[in-house]
């Protein structure tokens, strides 16, 4: 007999938009998040994604609990530089990847995180579009760059390589399940990734975002 589950609104604010859902197989709601989206919670629930050239970067307080993911790509432009340990990152693409590193972690300590206490884990940026620049190397570089100049340090990274990835989070407790997908059936997640390129192009660069 099947009992369905209530999913109860996301603990943080203005998360309603996200696809949540009850994982039969794990027995906790999940959230579902996709390019250009992130989430926060501060509950025991999952936070997924497919993730091809774009990245995500998972992060939580680890006294607290409370964390989240993001998942992103910058838009394609030659106005940016990302040279880890260059004196600084300028640009407008650098401004998207800004914008959506900073509304995460400041979601985070907005909601009782504090940055002290803040462990980070990163995946992505596979060159899964041969006919494309190596854009999962700008992301990487971008999210490498960032989390240095703001002393934040890397837990755990999976990055790079040609195959996209399903990550699945677990902010209560830091876990991070990950699968590399090496047999597609399908062109969905390169056809995703398109359409979110060209959303890119015609959406207005983020204004400056301040951390807490």
């Amino acid at each position: 007999m099947n009992t369905k589950v209530k999913i109860d609104r996301p603990s943080v604010p203005g998360f309603d938009h996200v696809n949540r859902y009850w994982d039969r197989e794990r027995e906790v709601i999940a959230a579902k998040i996709l390019p250009g989206e992130y989430y926060v919670t501060q509950q025991n629930e999952l936070i997924t994604t497919v993730l091809g050239s774009c990245v995500s970067a998972c992060i939580r307080d680890r006294e607290s609990g409370i964390g989240g993911m993001n998942h992103f790509m910058l838009p394609q432009t030659n106005s940016g530089k990302f040279n880890k340990g260059s004196e600084a990152i300028v640009g407008i693409a650098t401004r998207y990847g800004n914008y959506a590193m900073e509304h995460l972690i400041n979601t985070i300590l907005s909601n009782g995180g504090k940055r002290k206490n803040l462990e980070v884990k990163v995946f992505g940026g596979g060159k899964i579009i041969p006919a494309l620049t190596d854009v999962g190397m700008k992301n990487i570089d971008f999210v490498l760059s960032y989390l240095d100049q703001e002393g934040l340090k890397i837990l755990s990274q999976d990055l790079g390589d040609i195959y996209p990835r399903k990550v699945v989070y677990f902010p209560k407790t830091g876990k991070v399940a990950m699968k590399k997908i090496q047999d597609l059936h399908n062109d969905t997640i390169i056809q995703r990734e398109r359409q979110y390129i060209n959303t890119l192009k015609s959406a207005p660069v983020a204004g400056d975002v301040e951390l807490f």
